[in-house]
């Protein structure tokens, strides 16, 4: 027990010493910030190992009552040391901490106590948080790069939204995921030049991609609309979620991902409302709120970008998401995704996104209350809801999870075929007039 309480430190020195292994949650977010991470001087290097052989990895250091993602990770960092490919006495392993009541704060630990079993004590964890949990952690998050990462991430989203809407009906196949890999090196080349961040630099990137995806040649017919929402993770990575978006484009559908940049207004929100809710510092709370209004002056120039072009469905401002869920979940549901994964269920609905998929590791008690729990209040206020949870886990088999969806899909399919789903951004004529929920006046901030 002493070995483990006395953990190796990642510290300053090592960004020159030590190559850094980061697991892949969001892989067209991730090869950004990763090249972020580099411009600071960090040697960081993206995990793509996957298979059912990282599961097996975990499942040897984490109890399967764990959090599934915990498991993922941890397995595929121990896969990744015993593969000889690494230095161990000069790697390092990275890992975020959220800091919330998620077990997620508690994976540090978990993966430390798994490097001392394996045989790995020499080998330092870098955490990545914003709630002091490892206050003497060497990885420093400079102004610069958080400013770069937070591009990054609104670069991610634009492009995974606009690559989803043209990918199933491109006339070559192919050509949105190259697009998508091209503007990834443009992205990289911008950080590397100090270029990217500022206001005005990222307006132009913005209308940039949105005019390249708009130019792509594409022939639209009739598709099932797909919307995935669950536990950050399983929702996100294709190692998580069994390459659940590629599996539904297999089935000839239009997915709607909602964006990682939404998860991160959730918590600097959920710092503002802690205060508004049980009370604590005014500091905080007026410092949250001039956050969130730097974030909306950028998340608003990437909408109008998108909404320049016709043909593609815009997403909505985070603000407005918040409020489709007044009167349906507190905002004090803030353990996990919480009250977001309600309000991004209802955002899905109120634009033509009636199918849902709703991924959640198995035990994730947040995700089922918030979003299994919450189906059945979903369906009362829009009643074409078409909803499915599916759980991942070590135990669920991929044909399993699949067989469930497709059911799902069926289902959408032949409301597609009789014309019984309301258009998109549209409500039934027929829906009670508590479904229809307005979308808030926003004054979006013009400082830089």
């Amino acid at each position: 027990m002493e070995q483990i309480l006395s953990y190796p430190k990642f510290t300053q020195d090592m960004k020159k010493t030590h190559t850094l292994l980061m697991p892949n949650m969001a892989p067209i977010h991730f090869q950004m910030i990763v090249s972020a991470l580099h411009d600071e001087g960090y040697n960081v290097e993206l995990l793509d190992n996957n298979g059912h052989e990282v599961a097996q990895e975990g499942l040897k250091y984490v109890h399967n009552d764990t959090c599934y993602p915990a498991l993922l990770v941890i397995g595929q960092f121990m896969n990744a040391l015993k593969s000889g490919k690494y230095d161990l006495d000069h790697t390092a392993l990275m890992i975020t901490q959220t800091g919330g009541g998620c077990r997620a704060s508690n994976y540090i630990h978990l993966l430390r106590k798994a490097l001392v079993k394996a045989g790995f004590p020499q080998v330092p964890v870098a955490s990545i948080n914003f709630s002091g949990l490892e206050k003497d952690s060497g990885f420093h998050f400079t102004l610069p790069l958080a400013r770069k990462a937070i591009a990054a991430i609104f670069y991610g989203d634009e492009l995974m939204s606009l690559a989803n809407q043209t990918r199933p009906y491109e006339n070559e196949k192919g050509s949105a995921d190259a697009l998508v890999s091209r503007w990834i090196a443009k992205v990289q080349d911008l950080f590397h030049e100090g270029r990217g961040v500022k206001k005005k630099e990222m307006a132009k990137v913005f209308r940039d991609i949105a005019r390249d995806f708009a130019n792509l040649p594409v022939t639209y017919t009739p598709k099932v609309k797909v919307g995935v929402v669950g536990e950050i993770y399983v929702k996100y990575s294709p190692l998580g979620n069994n390459h659940l978006e590629e599996f539904l484009h297999g089935q000839d559908c239009e997915v709607n991902l909602p964006g990682l940049m939404g998860f991160v207004q959730y918590c600097v929100e959920n710092t503002s409302e802690t205060v508004k809710l049980y009370g604590g510092s005014a500091i905080e709370k007026f410092g949250a709120e001039r956050l969130m209004d730097w974030l909306t002056a950028r998340e608003q120039l990437m909408i109008d970008a998108i909404a320049a072009y016709p043909q593609f469905h815009a997403p909505t401002l985070f603000r407005h998401t918040k409020e489709l869920a007044k009167g349906v979940i507190g905002y004090g549901n803030k353990m996990g995704e919480g009250w977001l994964l309600t309000s991004e269920m209802m955002e899905l609905q109120s634009t033509g996104f009636e199918n849902i998929v709703c991924a959640q590791p198995f035990g994730c008690l947040p995700n089922h209350i918030c979003g299994k729990g919450m189906i059945s209040k979903i369906r009362a206020i829009y009643p074409n809801a078409n909803i499915t949870p599916i759980d991942y886990d070590p135990s669920a088999t991929r044909v399993n999870q699949e067989n469930r969806i497709k059911l799902m899909l069926s289902v959408a399919k032949e409301r597609l075929n009789t014309g019984a789903t309301p258009p998109a951004g549209g409500t039934p004529a027929d829906e009670p007039l508590y479904g229809r929920v307005e979308a808030p006046a926003v004054k979006v901030p013009a400082f830089g």
